[in-house]
């Protein structure tokens, strides 16, 4: 988990639901964080249409790895309806 210092370095990431049946943001972002690198460290705030997480990548990771790495996460069909907002 996330201290707030680390926060500050972390990457923002905002998912939203773009299909109402698509499962809750409290299912979602149980799939997103199971799908993302296990020594990633991340913090989230959930809402039924709406995912908000703080990402702060491995080593050697960067805000643009975070990007591509919520990219390819997002083409899973078991997030099917949800899209990146930013």
């Amino acid at each position: 988990m996330l201290t707030p210092g680390h926060i500050r370095r972390a990457v923002e990431v905002v998912t939203v639901r773009r299909d109402r049946s698509a499962p809750s943001g409290e299912t979602t972002v149980v799939r997103l964080l199971g799908l993302l690198p296990a020594d990633w460290s991340c913090t989230f705030d959930v809402s039924p249409d709406r995912v908000r997480l703080w990402v702060e990548p491995g080593r050697g990771g960067d805000r643009n790895t975070v990007r591509r790495a919520m990219a390819e996460v997002l083409a899973d069909t078991a997030l099917y309806g949800w899209s990146q907002e930013n």
